[in-house]
C-alpha cells in the first residue's frame, strides 16, 4: 500500500521561499505519477502540479514560474519547490500518488505572510 508523508511546511513572508516534501514507500514514484494539490479553509481542494512517471510536468495557472515539482526515485521522495510566495498560496498542501486510484498523504501547513 501507498504511504506518503509530507514535510516542510511553515510561516514565510511574501516573496519568500519555501520546499515541501513527500516521503513515500517502495519505488512508488517510478510506477506512480504524483501530484500536489492545496486546500485553503472553506474553498475545494485544487491541483497546483502534477509530474507523470516519464517526467513530464505540468501546473496549474496560478502557480506557473513559480513553483517546481520534481522527484528522486532512488530516495523516493518528492518535491515541491515554492517561490515568491503570495499570501493567496496560504493552503494546507498534500501530496498524492497517482496510479490505480489516488492515495493522499497527510498534508501540511503553508502560511504566508504579507
Amino acid at each position: 500500500q501507498v504511504q506518503l508523508v509530507e514535510s516542510g511546511g511553515g510561516l514565510v513572508q511574501a516573496g519568500g521561499s519555501l520546499r515541501l516534501s513527500c516521503a513515500g514507500s517502495g519505488s512508488i514514484f517510478s510506477i506512480n505519477a504524483m501530484a500536489w494539490y492545496r486546500q485553503a479553509p472553506g474553498k475545494q481542494r485544487e491541483l497546483v502540479a502534477t509530474i507523470t512517471t516519464s517526467g513530464s510536468t505540468n501546473y496549474a495557472d496560478s502557480v506557473k514560474g513559480r513553483f517546481t515539482i520534481s522527484r528522486d526515485n532512488a530516495k523516493n521522495t518528492g518535491y515541491l519547490q515554492m517561490n515568491s510566495l503570495k499570501p493567496e498560496d496560504t493552503a494546507v498542501y498534500y501530496c498524492a500518488a497517482v496510479g490505480v486510484g489516488i492515495k493522499w498523504g497527510q498534508g501540511t501547513q503553508v502560511t504566508v505572510s504579507s
